[in-house]
């Protein structure tokens, strides 16, 4: 019976990673497919240095007592840390702009470059208040290049990948890069633990990577690539993709029903992007956590959750509507963020672990309807420019959640509610998750009406 078992896990587990395989997938897919695959099992070793969650948990590590540092300001500097993605997304017009007409493939090899470099520089920063803030800086600029290979590479993905195969596709590279990333975290944490000066080598090693990565990303071929160039530049005017972040106000009025879901978006994700700092001032204030438990309960266990999650998401993501999906996807974030509540206020370190893995089964299928969810209202020659609407809205609320996640979380602190930013985002979430469920019974009914036959 034993043996039975092990074959069987064994059988499973071949089978899980021989999807991966680019024999798995049409032969017209094959090749690109392939070179993808290899630069995002790359690039993500680069990308450790800049995510959000995992520098928040080293700022705070390494910059508390230093002087010229108080607790406020340093408070301050990992917000603002968190906020970098948030910054880099309200640059995506720009990335729009540029890329319109353009090809995009190295566009976004050069832009991969620009973040690894970023990375590297942050080799060389100072132990104290300016070296804080110049890993700040250096964090939010990688960020303003990365938002520009985000913005771009759905419309590389919607031409490339046919509708079929698209969720399962952005799927599997999603699933390689949090594995890549959450290795690269745990392995970061020990060093750190171990020595603080060991991000002087640390990071250039990524950032090495990441330019190895973007070199192999460079040699991707976009199927149509001068159809697409010619349609995108025979759009009328006020159909292109702007530098002016209000150009998303007209995407907005023009699209009621993708309105109607950007509005329910920004409730859920101002909630989830509110504790992005407060977990690394929690877990190093309220529970007194090292680098290594503080990253794995922040960025690796999530990362690690979320391959498992992605496979399931992904079916239900290419069977349904975006919107479908968003009403049933994000009661997970509301679980989550009640087990942080209640692991917080209780002081449960066991119920922490429990809330990163149901926080982890939530990004699993946000790392899909983020990418993808954009599609099911955009025409084929306005997919950058409603990915850019979406990115800049997602920085709008990313910019200013952590800083009043932050101040949310002092104020409850100094009335004995450590809590207090994990309540309000429980609410924020609640609330996304009914506009979601009223916009999809709503959305079911127009789409009957519209395909009622007339008499």
């Amino acid at each position: 019976m034993l043996a039975r078992f092990f074959a069987n896990l064994a059988g499973r587990l071949l089978g899980f990673f021989g999807s991966f395989h680019p024999k798995a997938l049409p032969a017209h897919l094959r090749r690109n497919y392939g070179q993808e695959l290899l630069a995002w099992s790359v690039l993500p070793i680069m990308l450790a240095g800049v995510q959000g969650g995992a520098m928040a948990v080293i700022l705070k590590k390494t910059f508390t007592d230093t002087p010229g540092m108080t607790t406020d300001t340093l408070a301050l500097a990992v917000a603002t840390v968190t906020t970098s993605t948030a910054i880099g997304n309200l640059t995506s017009g720009i990335w729009a702009t540029i890329a319109n007409g353009r090809p995009k493939v190295p566009i976004i090899a050069t832009l991969m470059c620009g973040t690894s470099l970023c990375v590297v520089a942050m080799a060389f920063v100072p132990f104290n208040a300016l070296g804080a803030w110049a890993m700040v800086a250096l964090v939010v600029l990688g960020w303003v290049f990365w938002s520009g290979v985000i913005t771009i590479r759905t419309t590389v993905w919607r031409n490339n990948y046919p509708d079929a195969d698209r969720a399962k596709i952005a799927g599997r590279l999603a699933t390689v890069q949090v594995l890549m990333m959450a290795a690269v975290g745990f392995g970061f944490g020990r060093l750190l633990d171990l020595s603080v000066e060991s991000m002087r080598i640390v990071f250039p090693i990524l950032g090495s990577m990441g330019i190895v990565g973007a070199i192999i990303y460079s040699r991707v071929r976009l199927r149509g690539q001068r159809r697409l160039m010619r349609s995108e530049l025979a759009s009328e005017t006020g159909r292109r993709p702007r530098m002016n972040p209000l150009s998303v106000v007209q995407v907005l009025t023009r699209d009621n029903t993708y309105a109607a879901y950007m509005a329910c978006m920004m409730c859920l994700g101002f909630g989830n992007l509110m504790n992005i700092p407060v977990l690394a001032l929690v877990l190093a204030d309220q529970f007194d956590a090292n680098y290594e438990d503080s990253l794995l309960l922040s960025v690796v266990i999530p990362s690690l959750v979320i391959p498992m999650a992605i496979p399931l998401w992904a079916k239900f993501l290419d069977r349904v509507h975006v919107i479908t999906f968003r009403s049933v996807h994000s009661w997970v974030f509301v679980s989550a963020a009640l087990l942080y509540l209640i692991a917080i206020q209780t002081h449960t370190v066991a119920l922490m672990y429990v809330a990163s893995v149901i926080l982890g089964i939530g990004f699993g299928g946000g790392v899909l309807a983020w990418n993808l969810g954009h599609q099911h209202f955009a025409p084929p020659n306005r997919d950058a420019e409603y990915m850019s609407t979406h990115v800049m809205l997602t920085g709008l609320r990313g910019l200013v959640g952590p800083f009043i996640g932050v101040a949310i979380y002092e104020f409850g602190v100094t009335r004995g509610f450590p809590g207090a930013s994990y309540a309000v985002s429980l609410s924020l979430a609640l609330g996304g998750a009914f506009g979601f469920f009223a916009l999809q019974r709503w959305h079911r009914r127009q789409s009957q009406v519209e395909i009622r036959p007339t008499t």
